[in-house]
């Protein structure tokens, strides 16, 4: 069962910039090994903090003019959302707990 959001140019306005809790997203893309080892995590912290965190998928291929304007060059790539700005990022793949403490004194 998947807690997670499809992020898209078309409601990165309304999902994001507008949410009243923080928002994860997740830069990645099907073919990245990295971004299908921090899946899990993902989804599971997407559990854990449901309510209090939203969490959204960007799949570059898909969406590459949202990659783009987030200066993506790298995946995965982590941004935290506080507010409609960003709080936090960060590239690459990371153990649970690095992923959880980008957002957690968001929150």
């Amino acid at each position: 069962m998947s807690e997670h959001i499809v992020v898209t140019a078309a409601n990165f306005e309304t999902e994001v910039l507008k949410s009243p809790v923080p928002v994860l997203l997740d830069f990645w893309a099907s073919w990245c090994g990295p971004c299908r080892m921090i899946g899990p995590f993902i989804e599971q912290l997407a559990g854990e903090y449901s309510g209090r965190l939203k969490v959204g998928k960007v799949n570059v291929d898909e969406e590459g003019t949202l990659a783009s304007r987030h200066g993506v060059v790298s995946i995965p790539t982590l941004i935290v959302y506080k507010n409609g700005k960003i709080a936090n990022q960060a590239v690459g793949a990371l153990p649970k707990q690095n992923i959880e403490a980008l957002f957690k004194d968001l929150i």
